[in-house]
């Protein structure tokens, strides 16, 4: 299925809102990409399917998951919502024919992050986090560092993510917190 093909299948599946947001994220993530000099159609693509398994309804999540045989943490079983990253690298596969596994890791960690990512996987997250509809406290500063430094604006990603997470007082996925160490800990060794 090419990107065409997908875009008209998933308009059928997502409300217009959440449509339309894919749609900023793809063009986000391919505009990351060539900034950054990564493939430009696996960035779009990614961006396009990202959200593909917010259709589900939050009440199947879990079940969902359990037919993929998706090992669900204690965090995930408690927020089902996080699993829609993971499960959407499922569906991305099975009902949209990707095979590229950078892609389809790259939607699968698109909502928490995680320890070591790619240049695909640092894009397509941040470009969840500053598509244009986005609108929040802080998301032009994330904008300009992401056109600056990738790791920079992971860091200020994670950072405005924990501080919601925390704001809301629910639990924090521990892929967050070890992206961020992670990042962290590689400036600081850069340093020295």
């Amino acid at each position: 299925m090419d990107y065409k093909q997908a875009a008209e299948k998933l308009s059928q599946l997502l409300s217009n809102k959440r449509f339309r947001h894919s749609l900023g994220v793809s063009q986000t993530a391919a505009d990351l990409a060539a900034r950054f000099g990564e493939d430009i159609d696996k960035a779009k693509l990614a961006g396009l399917l990202h959200d593909c398994a917010r259709s589900i309804p939050s009440n199947n999540l879990l079940q969902t998951a359990a037919a993929f045989g998706i090992v669900v943490n204690d965090v995930e079983y408690r927020q089902p919502l996080l699993l829609h990253a993971p499960l959407g690298a499922c569906l991305a596969q099975k009902e949209y024919g990707v095979t590229d596994p950078h892609i389809l890791k790259a939607i699968a960690l698109h909502t928490t992050g995680g320890r070591n990512l790619s240049n695909l996987e640092k894009i397509i997250y941040l470009a969840d986090f500053i598509e244009p509809s986005r609108d929040f406290p802080g998301v032009d500063k994330l904008r300009s560092l992401a056109l600056d430094d990738l790791d920079a604006a992971m860091l200020a990603a994670y950072d405005q993510s924990l501080h919601y997470v925390i704001e809301q007082g629910v639990l924090i996925h521990p892929a967050t917190i070890e992206g961020r160490n992670y990042l962290l800990l590689q400036r600081q060794n850069n340093s020295i």
